[in-house]
C-alpha cells in the first residue's frame, strides 16, 4: 500500500473515531450521571465524579420494574401484529395490480405522517366510550395504527425484490397462494422482517404521547416515568439518567441478538443480479 493511501485510510479512521465519540458521548454521560450523587451531577471536571447505586435503588423501589413489564408486553404484541398485517398488505400491494394501487399505498403511508398530538383527543374520546383507557389493548391498537403503514411499505419493497418465478414454481408444485406466501416468500424476506421488527419495536418502546395521555396507572410505560422526576424542587437527574440507561438495554440487546439478520435486511435487494 502506498504512503498516500495509508494516510487517507488513517484520516478516515480518525474521522470515524471523532464522529463515534460525538454520537456516544451523550449516552456515556447519561451512564455517568446515573452513578453520581445529587451533589456531583453538574460536576463537569470529572467524568466519573462519584460512584453510587442509590439512583438505581430508588427507581426500583418506586416500581420501575412494572413499567418495564408493561412496555415489553405492549411493544412485542404491537410489533407482532404490525408485522403480520403489514406483510399481508405488502404482499397484496406488491403482487396485485389493482386499480389506483399506488394512490392507495400512498394513502396508507400518509397515516404515518400524522403527529400523535393531532389524534390524541379523538383516541381518548373513543377509548373512554369503549372503556379502554389505561389498558394494554388501547396502546397496542394505537401503536399498531402508526407502525402498520411503516411495516407495509418496508415489507413491500422486500417482497418486490423477489422474482415472481419462485411463486409460479411453487404453485406448479401444488402450493396454494397462502402456502406460497408462508413457505416461500416469508422465509426469504426474514432478514427484511427482522429489520422492520427492530424499527417497530423501537417506535413502541420510546413512544411517549399516547402512553402519557391514554394511561393513568395500570398500563404506564417506561417513557412516562420521566414525569415523576419533575417536581417543584427541581429535576431528579440521577434517577432520570438511571431510568434512561436501563430503558436502552432491552432494545440494544434485541438489536445485537438479531444483528446478522438486521444487516442483511437493510441491504436486502441493494445488489441486483
Amino acid at each position: 500500500m502506498r504512503r498516500s493511501d495509508r494516510g487517507k485510510r488513517a484520516l478516515t479512521y480518525i474521522g470515524f473515531v471523532i464522529i463515534s465519540f460525538f454520537i456516544l458521548f451523550p449516552f456515556l454521560w447519561m451512564i455517568s450521571v446515573s452513578f453520581r450523587s445529587k451533589a456531583d451531577v453538574f460536576d463537569p471536571g470529572n467524568f466519573f465524579a462519584s460512584f453510587t447505586l442509590n439512583n438505581y435503588r430508588t427507581i426500583f423501589a418506586s416500581g420501575i420494574g412494572r413499567l418495564f413489564k408493561n412496555s415489553a408486553i405492549i411493544a412485542v404484541l404491537s410489533t407482532l401484529v404490525s408485522l403480520v398485517l403489514g406483510s399481508l398488505a405488502a404482499y397484496g400491494f406488491a403482487r396485485y395490480g389493482w386499480k389506483k394501487r399506488e394512490k392507495r399505498a400512498f394513502w396508507v403511508l400518509s397515516q404515518r405522517f400524522l403527529p400523535p398530538m393531532a389524534v390524541i383527543v379523538p383516541y381518548f374520546m373513543l377509548a373512554s366510550l369503549l372503556r379502554l383507557v389505561d389498558t394494554y389493548l388501547l396502546l397496542i391498537i394505537c401503536y399498531t395504527s402508526f407502525n402498520l403503514p411503516f411495516a407495509m411499505w418496508m415489507m413491500r419493497g422486500f417482497i418486490e425484490d423477489l422474482p415472481r418465478e419462485l411463486e409460479e414454481a411453487a404453485m406448479v408444485d401444488g402450493c396454494s397462494q397462502l402456502q406460497t406466501l408462508w413457505r416461500i416468500i416469508l422465509p426469504l424476506v426474514l432478514p427484511g422482517m427482522t429489520a422492520t421488527a427492530i424499527f417497530c419495536m423501537i417506535n413502541c418502546w420510546n413512544e411517549f404521547v399516547f402512553a402519557n395521555f391514554l394511561t393513568t396507572i395500570q398500563a404506564k410505560t417506561v417513557p412516562t416515568s420521566v414525569m415523576t422526576y419533575l417536581s417543584v424542587s427541581g429535576v431528579k437527574w440521577g434517577e432520570m439518567a438511571a431510568t434512561g440507561t436501563l430503558s436502552v438495554l432491552p432494545v440494544l440487546a434485541f438489536a445485537i441478538g438479531v444483528q446478522k439478520y438486521m444487516i442483511r435486511g437493510l441491504t436486502f435487494g441493494s445488489v441486483k443480479g
